[in-house]
């Protein structure tokens, strides 16, 4: 039987602050690989690069990892509507202070803070593409 399905979506995974935990980071990003996404590690970038990568790199999503840094996330949504791809879905997870979920929720960012599960993450990456990729088993 032939394979006739759409590319694997795009995922840019990215930092926003200078801490030295990249743990999450890695994590994410295999788990996302392991369930069929292409995924960018744009490593620790600012704002105006999140949105300058995921428009030159035509991604279908965007994760960054907060470090506590909610502003930075903020000013990339900006930045990556000025850049004319304010339409790709984010997801953040890491250190999110709780008075700032709602922000960002509202903005339409997906929250994981620690301790989500990795299902849970791949299956959000799965219905913000449109991709009805398998997990794999992952939990």
């Amino acid at each position: 039987m032939s394979d006739h399905s759409q590319p694997p979506a795009r995922v840019l995974v990215a930092k926003s602050s200078l801490d030295g935990h990249w743990r999450g980071v890695a994590v994410v990003s295999r788990a996302l690989r392991e369930a069929g996404f292409e995924v960018i590690l744009g490593g620790m970038l600012r704002p105006s690069e999140i949105a300058s990568v995921a428009a030159a790199e035509d991604v279908d999503l965007v994760g960054i990892n907060v470090g506590g840094r909610v502003e930075v996330v903020e000013r990339a949504l900006d930045e990556m509507e000025s850049a004319g791809v304010g339409d790709i879905p984010v997801f953040v997870g890491g250190t999110v202070p709780p008075q700032a979920i709602p922000r960002l929720t509202a903005r339409g960012v997906e929250v994981f803070p620690p301790g989500s599960s990795l299902g849970a993450i791949v299956d959000s990456a799965r219905r913000l593409t449109g991709r009805n990729i398998p997990t794999g088993g992952l939990s």
